[in-house]
């Protein structure tokens, strides 16, 4: 990948693909009017902020979170489709009725919680990638691989994706690890945080109605819908982790600025969902075994578990020789993008995907864990 642009058509063709994408993501084209009609993208005011190009490295760790942005709008725009908020903003889908009420029973706003979530990712992937053209260096485009079939059922656009949400195992310890006063895997990398919902790490299991045969029975949609819920958090607290952890190896002060600046909206996102988790209604799928548990009630209940605790609780951070501190958790920065590829790919997200596919992405994260603070 090329860091700089080299003469002047790359340059336009830089900006005619990120007008294109923003038009197409149905976000605000303000940025590519700017850059098309010869105007600087930044303000004066702050020119000399935002001269130069950016490190490889720098590079790299945008990129990354570019990627990672873009893949998360896709599997947004699903849930969108069947059970937010169709708009101009986050356009696409019609809605499916039986699927959307389930999540109105645990809140009413929830429609409106998944519409934002979406819109958000939108605005971070546009930004992200309008910002490395701005500096001469690549974007990221995964348009090639929108090759997975989602769902038909009622409400869906029917558009290829590039997510899958059908087959998800998921990985519920952050609920335990964000309970926990006691450990931190920063500090504690081989400690075993307790599963929250124990039946969603055993098998694969849909996020969305595959087909409008998944509208019933009605303890196999709630399922399905439960599935939904705590993918949300699932997904949103491995971003909180990784703007922090790739943050510690930016160089420039305005790459710093941009991943502390986004990660937080990530936070707001995961507090958003951790605490919707808690109030999915404990049920077993009749058609494939899937239990949901009630959080409050034995075995489990306490601390670690109870639906009333959603503020991270204090933890050690750095040494234990310090006092406990309520951080986000963990937020080490060697491999973090190997890990949150391994993190997405474990849980299925990616199933059907294409071996080259696996490759770009593998390369994105190799690229990003290379980067170095001060390096060039």
């Amino acid at each position: 990948m090329k860091d700089e642009a080299t003469d002047s058509k790359q340059v336009v063709g830089r900006r005619s693909f990120m007008k294109k994408s923003l038009v197409t993501a149905g976000t605000a084209t303000a940025a590519a009017g700017l850059l098309t009609s010869g105007l600087p993208l930044f303000a004066s005011d702050n020119a000399e902020e935002h001269r130069g190009t950016l490190t490889k490295g720098d590079a790299a760790l945008l990129r990354f979170a570019a990627a990672a942005e873009i893949l998360e709008t896709d599997f947004w725009v699903q849930y969108n489709e069947l059970a937010g908020v169709q708009d101009s903003e986050v356009p696409g889908g019609s809605g499916n009725e039986p699927y959307a009420e389930k999540f109105e029973a645990i809140d009413d706003d929830f429609p409106q919680y998944i519409h934002d979530n979406t819109d958000d990712e939108f605005t971070h992937q546009n930004f992200l990638n309008a910002y490395l053209m701005s500096k001469g260096a690549d974007p990221v485009d995964l348009e090639r691989f929108r090759t997975l079939p989602g769902s038909s059922a009622t409400g869906s656009s029917g558009k290829p994706r590039l997510t899958n949400l059908m087959q998800l195992t998921l990985d519920t310890s952050w609920y335990t690890r964000y309970r926990s006063s006691n450990h931190n895997p920063d500090l504690d990398p081989n400690f075993m945080f307790p599963q929250a919902q124990p039946g969603l790490a055993k098998g694969q299991f849909p996020a969305i109605p595959r087909t409008d045969a998944d509208l019933e029975p009605d303890d196999h949609l709630q399922a399905i819908v439960n599935t939904a819920v705590w993918h949300m958090p699932t997904i949103e607290q491995g971003g909180s982790s990784l703007y922090p952890s790739m943050a510690q190896r930016a160089t420039s002060a305005e790459v710093l600025r941009i991943l502390i600046s986004i990660g937080p909206t990530e936070t707001m996102h995961f507090q958003t969902w951790s605490d919707l988790a808690g109030d999915t209604p404990a049920i077993t799928d009749p058609t494939n075994g899937l239990t949901f548990v009630d959080l409050n009630a034995p075995p489990f209940g306490g601390e670690e578990f109870t639906t009333s605790l959603i503020m991270p609780e204090p933890c050690p951070f750095l040494s234990r020789k310090l006092p406990v501190v309520s951080i986000i958790r963990p937020t080490r920065s060697e491999g973090v993008a190997n890990g949150a590829l391994k993190f997405l790919t474990d849980m299925g997200l990616f199933i059907g995907q294409s071996p080259e596919f696996f490759e770009f992405m593998r390369l994105l994260a190799e690229q990003a864990d290379a980067a170095r603070r001060g390096g060039r």
